[in-house]
Formats: structure tokens, C-alpha cells, sequence
């Protein structure tokens, strides 16, 4: 049991926040990112196949499926990018985890070890923001954590045995 108990602090010292941050942030930007490259064709064209499916099988009832098309579409693009590049972190990870409660309430209902997925990629990047590793820190929208050295390392207090 202490070769585990080893381990488990072994990995704790060689994975800083910022990667597991940055791993979260790439993961889901992924997800989303594909799935809007699947509604347009050239950089930025809705598909009318996209149209349908939001007058079918995406329908919300309280948006118009044009402006829903629209706005999923875009917030598939932007927020992905945003969280690629760690700017502005926290809201474009809210935004999505808005809109995967958007698709788990009113479209795929079914679909929620897929949601839950997601979500655990994104609210760990709400609470802590981007990490070490972003431009929100590097451009100072984000500030170090006091528990943070700077390469995004935690402080290491004494192993407990």
C-alpha cells in the first residue's frame, strides 16, 4: 500500500495544475469545436442541413431556430478557441457549461454520462480559471495562485506517510 501511497505523490509532484488545466482546456475546446465544424461549410456558412436540425431535433422552446442555429454555431467556434488559447477562461467555460445544460434539458436528455463528462472538464476550469499556462495569466487577467509557484507547480508541503 505505500509503493501506491508513493505513486499517488509521485504524480502529484510531476503534474502541475497548470497541465491538468490546460489538458481540460484543450479536451473540451475539442469537443466543441468539432461539433460546430459539423454545422458550417468554408469558415463560418451555415449549412441548411444545420437549419433543419435546429427546426427538428434541436428545437428549444423559448429561441427561434434561426437565432439558435446561429448562436450555437458561433459559441461552437469562439468559446472553443477562447479556451484553447486560456483567454478569458472562466466565462467561455461557463458559456459552454450553459449550453451543455441547454442540450441535457432540452435536447438529448438521455445523453448525461456525456454531459457529466463535459461538465467535469469545465467546472474545474471555472473555479480555477485557465491555470499557469494561459493568456488570461499572461496577460494578467487572471492572477497566481497563492499556492502556485511559477511554472504552475503547487507548493509542496511535507508528504504525509
Amino acid at each position: 500500500m505505500s509503493l501506491l501511497f508513493s505513486l499517488y505523490r509521485l504524480a502529484a509532484r510531476v503534474l502541475p495544475e497548470a497541465f491538468l488545466l490546460l489538458i481540460a482546456r484543450l479536451g473540451i475546446a475539442a469537443i466543441f469545436f468539432q461539433s460546430g465544424r459539423t454545422k458550417v461549410e468554408g469558415v463560418l456558412t451555415i449549412t441548411d442541413s444545420t437549419y433543419a436540425l435546429f427546426r427538428t431535433e434541436y428545437a428549444l422552446p423559448f429561441l427561434p431556430p434561426e437565432l439558435a442555429a446561429h448562436a450555437a454555431t458561433y459559441s461552437e467556434h469562439l468559446f472553443p478557441i477562447l479556451l484553447a488559447l486560456g483567454l478569458f477562461t472562466r466565462p467561455a467555460a461557463l458559456a459552454l457549461l450553459t449550453m451543455t445544460a441547454v442540450i441535457e434539458i432540452f435536447v438529448y436528455p438521455d445523453a448525461w454520462p456525456t454531459h457529466l463528462s463535459w461538465a467535469g472538464l469545465l467546472l474545474p476550469l471555472i473555479a480555477r480559471g485557465g491555470g499557469a499556462w494561459s493568456l488570461d495569466r499572461l496577460l494578467g487577467i487572471e492572477l497566481a495562485d497563492s499556492g502556485e509557484d511559477a511554472a504552475g507547480f503547487g507548493k509542496r508541503s511535507a508528504p504525509v506517510e
